[in-house]
């Protein structure tokens, strides 16, 4: 069965944060205590990042945070933005909140429980008998990987509304007690952002239309220590392996290969891939892996640079940039995560004229 997009957003929360004046507060923070931040802030300069947004002040990362705290600003700012972008979306849908039969939450930088989409049922206006599908530990694998499940669920229920909506607040996991370069690099590459998507098997009539096929993954073994949390009385810490670009350019390159194999397609037939910008390094290794041409990859610089790396819901700003630009033809999405994994999920875009 056929699954459409009918509506894609983005949000971002209030406090936008400028790399220039991150980088000095994490001069403050970490330049009189770790001796190796003075080598290490360089990348503050050569992330490609220029803006990021937090659902918190840049103050708040001065201060000391244990769970308590720091899961209440996540609770603040997580909801806030799950509304935004669900309501958009279902604004740009032409649905309302009462029309929607599954909602799909997919967060992995907070602990909610009754999950987020339950947090806001009320305030949103959804009805009572609405299926829930609240995910947990995918990480930046999360946007793709949760347009395929919302995907699927779509295919198998014929008429159903499915709401995917995509969070998360890396900026709330902040932590300047470990003093380990993982915690640097997080300063310097994430931020906090939510999309959100209206899924069905109801084609458009008019305009453009974007048609979502059967999702893929790949899992490597032994390499969970590649990115995830670890988790202490303080919250959670970053895992960031400094491997991560030589890992992508050694095997993303054959795991695509076998995503495009199961899925029914080959390099030559897509257009355009779209992908999770984890950083810079990443980027430029995803273009050497997949051979693509140097700079091809322009909407997910652009992203990486105007909001960082939000996790999840990053590569869902780089495919409703593609598609306001008015880009037809077919793409893979893609993004790396915990895991390791690669989740791929194949989109054909076109117009009512078939173009």
């Amino acid at each position: 069965m056929s699954v459409y997009l009918h509506g894609l957003s983005t949000a971002l929360p209030e406090y936008c944060l400028d790399q220039t004046e991150v980088e000095q507060r994490a001069k403050l923070i970490f330049g009189g205590k770790y001796p190796q931040f003075h080598r290490l802030a360089r990348s503050f300069r050569s992330a490609g990042i220029n803006t990021r947004h937090s659902v918190v002040p840049l103050d708040w990362f001065s201060e000391s945070h244990g769970w308590s705290e720091r899961n209440a600003a996540f609770m603040i700012g997580a909801t806030a933005l799950f509304c935004d972008a669900a309501r958009s979306a279902l604004d740009a849908s032409g649905w309302s909140a009462q029309s929607v039969d599954c909602v799909v939450t997919v967060c992995s930088t907070g602990i909610a429980t009754p999950s987020l989409e339950a947090q806001v049922h009320k305030e949103m206006g959804f009805r009572d008998d609405i299926m829930r599908v609240p995910v947990f530990g995918l990480g930046c694998a999360g946007g793709v990987s949760g347009l395929s499940l919302a995907q699927s669920i779509a295919a198998g229920r014929a008429g159903f509304k499915v709401l995917l909506v995509v969070v998360e607040t890396c900026s709330v996991s902040f932590r300047a007690d470990r003093l380990q370069k993982a915690d640097i690099i997080a300063a310097v590459l994430f931020g906090d952002g939510a999309a959100a998507a209206c899924l069905s098997d109801q084609a458009q009539d008019t305009g453009q239309q974007v048609q979502l096929g059967q999702g893929h993954q790949k899992l490597w073994p032994d390499t969970l220590q590649i990115m995830g949390w670890d988790i202490d009385e303080t919250g959670f810490g970053v895992v960031f392996d400094r491997s991560i670009p030589d890992f992508v350019t050694a095997e993303f390159a054959q795991a695509t290969s076998a995503a495009l194999t199961a899925t029914g397609l080959d390099h030559s037939q897509i257009d355009r891939y779209i992908c999770h910008p984890g950083g810079a390094k990443v980027v430029a290794a995803i273009e050497t892996a997949l051979k693509l041409e140097p700079d091809s990859l322009d909407r997910e610089r652009d992203i990486l640079r105007d909001a960082g790396n939000m996790s999840a819901p990053t590569v869902m700003f780089v495919l409703k940039a593609v598609l306001d630009a008015g880009c037809t033809g077919q793409f893979m999405a893609c993004a790396l995560g915990p895991g390791f994994t690669a989740s791929y999920l194949p989109i054909r875009v076109k117009t009512e004229q078939g173009t």
